[in-house]
């Protein structure tokens, strides 16, 4: 992965060059050096990389880039090459994850309260840090994960931010033991958090507008699965919208029975239409949104998932077809999750 000649070593990324649709081709394919690890980082080689809609949200310009020429990419898998200096608790060879939350001030009452992901001052992977689509990244050890050497990279790489996310939302869903609960759109994180759910003991309706992540749901347990505007069999006690799809919003309250809560999971939304208080919101029910996740989100869902492995439906790329991987996403040509993998 990594190229060397009589000056420092190289590596490929891929860099948002110019925000816009994704025909447009706003990555870029670069060779640059391998970034050296600072005080408390880790300098590690990337092995598998998930593709989140959050990339391609910042690869269209939905997101405004924080830094020029970003490498996106925030569900890194890889291994530990150096340690920067004051680095603890990893070594090199270690496997290690490299996930959506960067940096923290540590200090703001947010962090201080165990609210970290509020943090005005926080910092993020492939946003404005740069991520795993290249040969190399560096990470601060502090917000590493520890990752067990059985499950291959690729299944590994979607739990990082898909999963981490989809138990974030699960949590602020306030799903009930044994509740029924909807999930709208059916991607990457979706498919993870139907299988906690699943494994909690709930009862999963999944609205979805695609005819094959509707027979993916069933497969996986889901009671029913159906068009993404149309109505669950049953009244829900809970919901999560993963679509970045604000007319959703609306459908998903009129759904929710008494004392229900819809999470919205996405960092992007299309604008919310007007709610009317009565079919909306009135008999308590509440709309929460979803802001990151806690290093302690990361720590719960990992051990949670080891408990009970979800299946991981993995469509693989090669490293250097990160371009093609985001327009299949784009254009929903994606069931499951896509994975980047290095040569």
């Amino acid at each position: 992965m990594a190229t060397s000649g009589d000056g420092p070593v190289r590596t490929m990324a891929w860099v948002v060059d110019h925000p816009g649709p994704i025909a447009s081709a706003p990555l870029g394919r670069v060779e640059r050096t391998v970034p050296e690890p600072g005080p408390g980082e880790l300098q590690i080689e990337v092995a598998a990389c998930g593709v989140c809609r959050t990339d391609l949200h910042l690869a269209e310009g939905d997101l405004a880039p924080r830094r020029p020429g970003c490498t996106p990419g925030h569900q890194v898998v890889g291994r530990v090459v150096r340690r920067g200096p004051e680095a603890r608790g990893f070594s090199p060879g270690d496997r290690v994850g490299v996930a959506w939350l960067a940096g923290t001030c540590g200090r703001c009452r947010y962090c201080l309260a165990g609210r970290e992901n509020l943090c005005p001052a926080s910092r993020y992977t492939g946003w404005d840090l740069h991520g795993g689509y290249a040969g190399y990244t560096v990470a601060d050890a502090r917000f590493a994960y520890r990752l067990p050497e059985g499950p291959p990279d690729e299944e590994l790489a979607p739990l990082l931010c898909a999963g981490i996310i989809g138990y974030r939302a699960l949590e602020r869903a306030g799903l009930p033991p044994g509740g029924r609960l909807g999930i709208y759109g059916f991607g990457a994180s979706a498919h993870l958090t139907a299988q906690l759910a699943l494994a909690r003991g709930a009862t999963v309706h999944v609205l979805t507008r695609a005819e094959r992540a509707r027979r993916l749901a069933l497969e996986l347990g889901a009671a029913s699965a159906g068009d993404a505007y149309g109505a669950p069999p049953e009244p829900l006690d809970a919901a999560i919208l993963f679509a970045p799809v604000g007319d959703l919003v609306p459908v998903a309250l009129s759904a929710l029975d008494r004392g229900g809560t819809l999470a919205v999971a996405g960092i992007h939304l299309t604008d919310i239409p007007g709610l009317d208080y009565r079919r909306h919101l009135f008999q308590e029910r509440t709309l929460r949104s979803v802001t990151a996740n806690t290093r302690e989100d990361g720590r719960a869902y990992l051990a949670e998932a080891a408990r009970h492995p979800p299946v991981v439906h993995v469509r693989r790329y090669g490293l250097d077809r990160a371009d093609q991987a985001l327009a299949d996403l784009a254009a929903d040509r994606v069931t499951g999750v896509a994975v980047l993998v290095a040569d």
